[in-house]
């Protein structure tokens, strides 16, 4: 699993929206799982990312903190995460 399955999930048609295959990767791919309700902090750090507001402000899930915050940046989700497959790539 890792890396390639995330790939997977992310580039091949396999009949999951995003929330879905996010889903499977936050508890497959991690151990131990992340919980469902992280799946739309991620989504949400993705989209932000994609608007290159790497630093935007994202509402974490009752139960969930970030050094002691209700709020993560969102390029602290992508990397704790692991949700580069899910991010446009770089033309440089």
């Amino acid at each position: 699993m890792g890396h390639n399955f995330a790939t997977d999930l992310a580039e091949m048609d396999l009949g999951l929206t995003m929330a879905e295959s996010i889903r499977i990767h936050l508890q497959g791919n991690h151990y131990p799982p992340v919980p469902s309700s992280m799946v739309q902090p991620c989504i949400d750090a993705i989209e932000a990312y994609c608007d290159e507001a790497y630093d935007r402000l994202i509402m974490m899930p009752e139960g969930v903190s970030y050094r002691g915050s209700n709020y993560a940046p969102a390029s602290a989700i992508i990397e704790a995460h692991h949700l580069d497959a899910w991010l446009p790539e770089q033309d440089y």
